[in-house]
């Protein structure tokens, strides 16, 4: 994507009204006006919150909305050029239960209060193979801790990915660590019994990865 792109898509997602952008300094070093206040002050209703962790071009946030109009979806990314396509969507086809915050996922609990978030999905995500990179891959210890932190004490966490290393990597963790696995399945195209919105959604990504023949894998969880 050219620079011009990227800054007439960046230009955009300050006139959408479901985009938030917060600087890091208003998350840490002040109270974020929205934290603890997502329900009452975007959403105007008592809806149950699902996020979307690294939600790229947004397509599962809007796809999750559509098909759930009783549940508040916030597809969260660095990236504002990518969920740019996702907040644009809702916005054309008048999804009001759709939203986008430009941040990074470490920051989740600075961007929401305790016991907020009903659940949480974290679709594709990289899975940092390297060892170096550990600390950035999206479902080790202490990015679970800080998800526990805002999930409610029942909430839900969905993980669905093309790395067969990330799923044994992430079910052997939550065994390890005396999580609940509700659900887990490494072939979700092939293997009978897995969840509708696992499968009637897919992100572009993901039809590729399906072209290729690649497992797509799905796990469901709750932190202990």
């Amino acid at each position: 994507m050219g620079s011009k792109n990227k800054l007439k898509r960046f230009q955009e997602n300050e006139t959408f009204d479901n985009v938030f952008q917060p600087t890091r300094s208003q998350l840490v070093d002040m109270d974020y006006q929205y934290k603890g206040q997502w329900n009452a002050q975007v959403f105007k209703n008592n809806n149950p919150i699902v996020l979307e962790l690294g939600c790229g071009k947004g397509e599962y946030t809007v796809a999750l909305a559509k098909k759930y109009p009783n549940k508040n979806f916030i597809g969260i990314d660095i990236k504002g050029a990518r969920f740019w396509r996702g907040a644009k969507t809702a916005v054309e086809e008048n999804i009001p239960n759709a939203a986008f915050i430009r941040t990074q996922i470490e920051l989740i609990e600075y961007v929401f209060a305790e016991n907020e978030v009903d659940e949480i999905w974290i679709t594709f995500p990289d899975p940092q193979i390297k060892y170096k990179r550990t600390k950035h891959r999206m479902t080790n210890s202490e990015f679970l801790k800080r998800y526990k932190k805002v999930l409610k004490p029942d909430g839900v966490m969905n993980l669905k990915t093309d790395s067969e290393f990330m799923h044994g990597y992430t079910l052997g963790l939550l065994h390890g660590e005396g999580h609940e696995v509700l659900y887990s399945n490494n072939d979700v195209y092939r293997q009978e019994g897995s969840p509708e919105e696992v499968t009637s959604i897919q992100t572009f990504y993901e039809g590729q990865y399906l072209e290729q023949n690649k497992p797509i894998t799905y796990i469901r969880f709750k932190i202990k």
